[in-house]
C-alpha cells in the first residue's frame, strides 16, 4: 500500500502543503515546533480518523480558521483509494473514500493500516494501563473487524450500565440483559487480546535485542480484570453490589491490563531510559511485522523523531533495522540530517527530502 500524495489545507500549523511521495523512504528535515510532526500526524488522521496524540478534533484545526481538509491518494492492492477528511468547529466531523461519505466513520478503520513511532510512545511504559489497552484496540482492530465491532459493542453496553448504576436502578431483569451483552463481545475482546500478546512477545523479542545490544529477555503479559475462576457474567453479577456502591464497573475489558517485563523485572520500575526507548520502538516494529501477516497489506511506517534520547550505539542499530527490514513506505522527521542520509543511503535514489520551516514544505535536491 502507498500513499502518492497528499493535499492539506489548515491542519495544525499547515496553512497549505501539496506533497508528492516516494514508495520508499520520505524524510522530512528541519526544527522541533516547525510542523514536521503535524505532515505524519495528518497521515495518521486519515488510517485512524483521530489524531495520534487524541487530541479533540478542534484543535487540529489552524487557529483563527474555522475548517480544515485533508485529502490524499493511495495505491491499494492495485486500487487508486482517495480520502478526503473535512473538519469544522462545531459540527461533525466527514470521511470520504472515493467520494462517498462512510455511514459509520469506524469503518474506515483497517483501510489504511498504519504504524506509527513517536517521543509520546514512552507513555506506554510510564503511563496507566488504558494507555496500554488503547494500544491493543488500534493495532487488534486494523486487522479484525470482528473485533472492532465486539469492542464498540462492549463499550456501548458498559456506558449504559454505569448509567443504570449512577441512577440506581435496582431492575434485575436489566441488569442480566445488558451483562449478558457484556459478557458476549467480552469474550471475544479477551481471546483476541491474549493471542495478540502470545504472538507479539515472540516478535518483540527479537527487534529488543537487535536495538539494544541486550541479552536481557523481554516480554508482554496480557492480564484480565475478572472471569479469572468463571464466566465474565459471573463476575459482573458477583461485583454488582460493590459496583452500585461505587457507581461504575469495576471488572471487565476495560480494567484490563498489558505486563511489559525485562530480564522477569516490570519494565516500568526497573528500565533505564534508553532501555525503555529501545522496547516501545521494538514494541512498533513488532507491531509493523503482525499488521503485515495479518493485513497482508505493507503498512506505511511513521516514524517521528525516532532517535530522540538515543546513544549513538543505539541509533546506529535502529538504523540497520530501518535500512534492512522487509518495510514498505517510510516517513520519518529528524532535526539532524545525517541520521536520515544515513537510512537513505541504502535505497538509492528512491527517496525524496523536504525541509520543514513554518508550516512550509521544501524539496531537498540532492
Amino acid at each position: 500500500m502507498i500513499l502518492q500524495s497528499i493535499a492539506l489545507t489548515n491542519f495544525k500549523n499547515i496553512a497549505q502543503a501539496n506533497l508528492e511521495f516516494s514508495p520508499k523512504v520520505n524524510c522530512l528535515l528541519g526544527n522541533n515546533g516547525m510542523g514536521k510532526s503535524n505532515m505524519l500526524d495528518a497521515i495518521y488522521f486519515l488510517s485512524f480518523t483521530r489524531s495520534f496524540g487524541r487530541l479533540p478534533d478542534s484543535l487540529l484545526i489552524k487557529r483563527e480558521e474555522e475548517y480544515a481538509i485533508l485529502r490524499a491518494n493511495y495505491l491499494r492492492e492495485g486500487m487508486q483509494e482517495e480520502i478526503t477528511a473535512g473538519l469544522r468547529r462545531n459540527a461533525r466531523k466527514s470521511f470520504k473514500r472515493n467520494g462517498k461519505e462512510y455511514k459509520r466513520i469506524s469503518q474506515h478503520i483497517g483501510l489504511l493500516p498504519s504504524v506509527m513511532a513517536a517521543p509520546d510512545d514512552l507513555t506506554l511504559v510510564m503511563g496507566g494501563p488504558e494507555e496500554r489497552r488503547r494500544f491493543l484496540d488500534m493495532i487488534i482492530s486494523q486487522g479484525d473487524a470482528e473485533y472492532l465491532e465486539a469492542l464498540i459493542r462492549y463499550n456501548q453496553a458498559l456506558e449504559q450500565r454505569n448509567k443504570m448504576l449512577r441512577d440506581g436502578a435496582s431492575d434485575l431483569t436489566l441488569y442480566q440483559t445488558v451483562e449478558m451483552m457484556m459478557d458476549m463481545a467480552a469474550t471475544t475482546i479477551c481471546t483476541r487480546r491474549s493471542a495478540f500478546c502470545q504472538r507479539l512477545s515472540t516478535i518483540l523479542a527479537n527487534y529488543y535485542g537487535r536495538i539494544s545490544g541486550e541479552a536481557e529477555a523481554v516480554s508482554l503479559q496480557y492480564q484480565q480484570s475478572g472471569a479469572e475462576d468463571g464466566s465474565f457474567a459471573d463476575a459482573l453479577e458477583h461485583a454488582r453490589r460493590r459496583d452500585q456502591i461505587l457507581q461504575h464497573t469495576t471488572v471487565g475489558p476495560h480494567r484490563d491490563e498489558v505486563l511489559f517485563s525485562i530480564a522477569g523485572m516490570p519494565l516500568r520500575q526497573t528500565a533505564s531510559q534508553g532501555q525503555a526507548k529501545s522496547f516501545v520502538t521494538a514494541l512498533r516494529f513488532a507491531q509493523y511485522d503482525f499488521l503485515c501477516a495479518t493485513t497482508r497489506l505493507k503498512p506505511m511506517l511513521l516514524l517521528d523523531d525516532l532517535f530522540d534520547k538515543l546513544d549513538a550505539d543505539r541509533v546506529a542499530r535502529i538504523i540497520e533495522v530501518v535500512r534492512g527490514g522487509n518495510f514498505g513506505q517510510i516517513f520519518i522527521t529528524d532535526t539532524n540530517r545525517k541520521h536520515l542520509d544515513e537510512i537513505v543511503s541504502a535505497t538509492g535514489s528512491d527517496y525524496r527530502m523536504w525541509h520543514v520551516e513554518n508550516g512550509g514544505f521544501t524539496p531537498i535536491e540532492i
